[in-house]
């Protein structure tokens, strides 16, 4: 689907342009800096792209990797497999292809998961995780956010021209920055229908996923409309009583586009953590 010219500078200008061989796709990605590296794994309807305001935060303390998920950006969407295992072997394929030693992984909702899902899985060694308001739903949430119109929507959205789809996020989310709400526009247009089967239950149950971190964690969520429900959040607690929690003010599941730097600061305070071990 074509889009016209992007009315703000790209946020990851400047960047290298890749891609790596899966098992069965292709993962386009974006990659800059230099240090420990930091693999960055986006929610569902975004791209790598849509982390260069929080990247913009990372690249001097590190090498810094934003990967676009089957069925997202221009990375391949294969005609089935976009379930959280997949997105796990990807992630797997892609350390492994690009050669990343001990990297970091930095998920946000469908991201937190895969990231949680990839430590916990032990295939690849990571340094630690960091995980943004990750989808970690109850069996009945996942039911009924599966049962809602949440794809339906998305193909209502893709009907609308790029001026009604960008007005129209930037009066439901007014304090995010207008090149934000662009990124995230352009990442929903090129999000494939397939990528929706991510939503379809059982989810990998987060206790078992936090259970079997294994490496150092770091939790952060919003202080409003948070996914992660509070009694959730206490179990998490008493599962992993060494996990991080960090609340974000001012922001709502979206944390790194509501407050992209105040993010960028908690991971670049995780990294600094790490070397200090």
């Amino acid at each position: 689907m074509s889009l016209t010219p992007r009315r703000g500078g790209d946020p990851l200008d400047g960047w290298t342009s890749g891609a790596c061989a899966t098992e069965d796709g292709v993962i386009h990605l974006h990659r800059a800096g230099a240090g420990r590296p930091v693999v960055l794994l986006h929610g569902l309807t975004g791209d790598g792209a849509t982390w260069g305001p929080v990247a913009r935060g990372l690249v001097e303390v590190a090498e810094v990797v934003a990967p676009d998920a089957r069925g997202h950006g221009l990375s391949r969407a294969p005609g089935h497999g976009h379930h959280y295992d997949d997105h796990a072997r990807d992630v797997e394929a892609l350390i492994h292809g690009l050669g990343l030693d001990c990297p970091v992984l930095v998920g946000h909702s469908m991201g937190g998961v895969t990231a949680a899902l990839v430590a916990g899985r032990g295939r690849v060694t990571l340094s630690g995780v960091v995980l943004v308001d990750p989808t970690f739903l109850t069996p009945a949430r996942q039911r009924a956010v599966h049962e809602s119109d949440v794809a339906a929507q998305h193909a209502w959205s893709l009907r609308r021209s790029d001026d009604e789809g960008i007005a129209d996020a930037q009066a439901r989310h007014p304090g995010r920055s207008p090149a934000v709400v662009e990124l995230l526009w352009r990442a929903r247009r090129a999000t494939q229908s397939p990528a929706f089967d991510v939503l379809v239950p059982p989810a990998p149950d987060h206790r078992v996923l936090v259970g079997a971190l294994g490496v150092p964690s770091l939790l952060v969520v919003g202080d409003t409309e948070s996914v992660v429900e509070t009694v959730v959040l206490d179990e998490l607690r008493r599962l992993r009583p060494e996990m991080r929690v960090e609340t974000v003010p001012d922001a709502g599941h979206g944390v790194p586009f509501d407050q992209p730097d105040r993010l960028a600061a908690l991971v670049r305070g995780f990294l600094a953590s790490l070397d200090a071990s």
